[in-house]
């Protein structure tokens, strides 16, 4: 690649220098026939203004001493005929160069002819000058002069040279160059193979003096490494922590159908509620992982409908107050006095939604689980409270991420863990927003939020929408009123 770049500027500069060097020798050879041309036409207008006003003898000879005082190529006085013809013209003047009309007109005719100008000046002699210069007293008197003009490409030794030092100093600039940007591709290209072969782990060295676009390409590189080896961990421990739910119940199952089969169990009923209540957790969790593959495969299909959202958290809270009794927790329902909350939801995805969050709060709770539903301003909301210990700060961004584990110790074993992320990816589904805060009461607790759009009842048009994102719940205790930030 290094290879590559320095010959791709070398063809850079030798295709300018050759450019500019051929457009420099065009352009100074037309200036130089131009200042030529201008110089000469006017020492030959006053040279013929002297001939035509001189008294003395003019002849052939007086001529070539001026020719030679003046550096002219050629100076000849010629005769022009009537009827267009010469009675001779110098090297490299032609009759299709002189412009024989504008001569018998009066007028100078100026050209060039490749590197050798010319001025032709019409002069009034009298037949003694006609005589002493070889023109026919009956023809016009023409002064002709010519000039070489100097090429430019006589000077091409001396821009080779300046090429060539061009050339050697573009080579160990484009040489740094190539080095510089080459060497850090380099890197990046051996992290990134590494990362295809499994080392996740593996890093592209940052040079501060390498090109920002260089610097901001290792870095995005070195954040995917960072954030491939993080997914893989939470993969791992989210496979542990499935493989560990799925063998706790299976042993359970196992244990007490053994018991059973050898008639070691006195209390057949009792064994059987136990493997009844190990099948049902094994059934969530397949659903749940059902539920989740359904989620990345984006194969769930939701069923919009208006659902009076209080109905729904109604029929929840009575689903787990039973639930809750038995692991000793108060489950607390709060709704609003009209008792109505119209929404466009799919009815089952929100009764799921509040289960997940109800059956996570479960786990935490020390004592009591506040479900609730209400008009908070514009907006609609369903919320879970709980007592536990609360989220720390550095875990609440994530507890909705895919694999997440919070280092709070649940209190009690409920559910599968895979909960809170099927919450979020049902309710971005619905165009709702859920939100986490923590704490809430005393620098204790969990709130879960979930705005919806509200609407007014079946029949009736749609109501406001709630702002998008940068919603805020901070109530100053876990009973509060729920306030969006403005």
């Amino acid at each position: 690649m290094r290879t590559r770049i320095t010959l791709a500027i070398l063809a850079v500069v030798v295709g300018t220098l050759i450019l500019t060097g051929t457009g420099s020798v065009i352009l100074t050879e037309r200036a130089a026939t131009t200042t030529a041309q201008s110089e000469l036409l006017t020492e030959t207008q006053n040279l013929a203004g002297a001939l035509s006003g001189f008294s003395g003898v003019t002849d052939s000879r007086l001529l070539k001493v001026l020719q030679t005082a003046s550096a002219f190529d050629a100076l000849d006085a010629v005769g022009l005929s009537g009827s267009g013809q010469f009675s001779t013209l110098p090297n490299p003047i032609t009759v299709r160069l002189a412009d024989i009309p504008a001569l018998q007109a009066g007028n100078t005719v100026a050209g060039n002819a490749g590197h050798e100008v010319f001025i032709l000046i019409p002069m009034t002699l009298d037949s003694t000058k006609l005589a002493g210069l070889g023109v026919p007293t009956s023809d016009q008197a023409v002064l002709i002069a010519t000039r070489h003009v100097k090429s430019p490409a006589s000077g091409i030794a001396y821009f080779l040279l300046v090429a060539a030092a061009v050339l050697l100093v573009a080579g160990l600039v484009a040489s740094y160059l190539a080095r510089r940007v080459s060497a850090p591709l380099v890197r990046a290209v051996a992290t990134t193979q590494a990362i295809a072969a499994g080392d996740l782990e593996a890093q592209v060295p940052v040079n501060p003096h390498d090109y920002p676009e260089l610097t901001a390409l290792a870095d995005a590189i070195n954040a995917m490494s960072s954030g491939l080896s993080r997914s893989k961990g939470l993969e791992r421990q989210f496979l542990l922590s499935i493989s560990h739910e799925l063998r706790t119940p299976l042993t359970s199952i196992r244990g007490y159908a053994d018991a059973i089969a050898d008639g070691a169990t006195d209390d057949v009923p009792a064994a059987v509620a136990v493997i009844s209540a190990e099948a049902r957790r094994l059934e969530r969790l397949v659903q749940d992982l059902l539920d989740l593959a359904r989620l990345d495969a984006q194969r769930f299909s939701l069923d919009l409908q208006r659902v009076d959202c209080a109905a729904l958290v109604s029929a929840v809270a009575d689903r787990f107050r039973p639930q809750a009794g038995t692991l000793g927790l108060e489950l607390v329902l709060s709704l609003p006095p009209t008792g109505e909350l119209w929404v466009d939801v799919d009815q089952d995805r929100l009764t799921q939604v509040a289960a997940n969050l109800v059956e996570n709060a479960c786990k935490f709770a020390t004592s009591r689980i506040i479900l609730a539903a209400g008009q908070i301003g514009t907006s609609t909301a369903v919320w879970v409270v709980d007592d536990g210990p609360g989220i720390g700060a550095d875990d609440l961004p994530h507890v909705f991420e895919r694999h997440f584990r919070s280092d709070r110790t649940p209190t009690r074993r409920i559910g599968t863990g895979l909960g809170l992320f099927i919450v979020a990816e049902l309710a971005a589904a619905m165009s709702a927003v859920v939100k986490a805060e923590s704490p809430v009461d005393g620098g204790r607790g969990t709130r879960m939020v979930v705005w919806l759009r509200p609407q007014g009842p079946p029949g009736t048009t749609a109501g406001p929408t709630p702002p998008p994102g940068g919603l805020s719940v901070p109530p100053p205790s876990a009973s509060a009123p729920v306030q969006p930030a403005p």
